[in-house]
């Protein structure tokens, strides 16, 4: 019994820090350090408004990369992990400054400061899946392109 806690540790604890590491990798734009710990048919999951579908590493490069067209200073903070079995759930938080479009809203010079709850899946010591979602209102709120209610 102790071994399989031994075990079951061992592996809560790579998997976390497989996801610091994507993160990492995110906020340095290290596509290389990226590309080793996302799988290849990688899908992404989220029903926030205007997220872009995600069927492959190629596609969430794409779309991350787009993004510090829009966001060049973004960081993303982790502000705490859990895990359990082959999922990863992540508390993080966004600080960026609008500096290009972000689709049909123009370039607006605010900084947004955003919550994410992510949750990862680990499959063969890689990111496989995930499901991320945040308060994208507040967020065009934060920036200026709506009105606060």
């Amino acid at each position: 019994m102790k071994t399989i806690r031994k075990s079951l540790r061992a592996t809560a604890e790579h998997n976390k820090a497989l996801v610091r590491g994507f993160i990492e990798a995110i906020n340095q734009q290290d596509w290389a350090r990226f590309d080793n710990l996302i799988a290849p048919n990688f899908i992404r999951h989220s029903s926030t408004y205007g997220q872009a579908q995600v069927r492959s590493r190629e596609q969430l490069r794409e779309y991350l990369a787009a993004e510090y067209v829009t966001f060049p200073d973004a960081v993303e903070t982790i502000r705490f992990l859990l895990s359990e079995g082959d999922k990863v759930a992540v508390h993080s938080g966004l600080r960026a400054t609008q500096h290009g479009p972000m689709g049909r809203f123009p370039a607006s010079g605010k900084v947004l400061e955003a919550d994410f709850i992510s949750i990862y899946r680990i499959a063969d010591s890689r990111i496989a899946e995930a499901w991320a979602e945040w308060d994208c209102l507040n967020g065009l709120v934060q920036l200026g392109h709506l009105p606060p209610p």
